[in-house]
């Protein structure tokens, strides 16, 4: 583990992203609230939320940090896809990019779990982060990731 004891705290942001291609049927029965498991994005929500307060006991060497603020949003991409945006905040030492990822990732393997009733066919990816700020340096995404796999 790198040590930050040194480091001032400061405020941290960042954002991260998931797509989750779940196919024309899925989709409609997420628009139309009638997935058998219930309520898909509500539950991807809260699980994205907790993943991100658990991200150190997830990844090794990864500091324990206490986000102070977690959002877990969804951009509807009709007719078979969901973006997942995940944002974390904290005032530390390190930044908090694993946080939000960790969010983004839940909440798309939770959508796949809600969804797998319906289809397997699903697909997660691209999951990237799209900016941080805070601490050294900001950065932000300049480029997309493509959002279709290629054959």
């Amino acid at each position: 583990m790198v040590d930050v004891s040194a480091k001032p705290a400061t405020a941290r942001r960042a954002v991260a992203s998931a797509l989750v291609r779940i196919g024309a049927e899925a989709y409609s029965q997420l628009e139309r609230a009638a997935l058998p498991k219930g309520d898909a994005l509500a539950t991807a929500k809260i699980a994205g939320i907790i993943a991100a307060k658990k991200t150190s006991e997830l990844i090794p060497l990864c500091h324990g940090l206490l986000p102070e603020y977690v959002d877990v949003r969804f951009e509807r991409r009709p007719p078979d896809s969901i973006r997942i945006v995940a944002e974390a905040r904290v005032e530390g030492k390190t930044g908090v990019e694993l946080e939000a990822l960790t969010a983004a990732s839940i909440a798309a393997l939770t959508l796949y779990d809600m969804c797998k009733a319906v289809t397997k066919d699903i697909v997660i990816g691209p999951i990237q982060l799209e900016e941080k700020t805070g601490g050294k340096s900001d950065w932000r995404r300049t480029r997309t990731l493509p959002e279709q796999p290629r054959d």
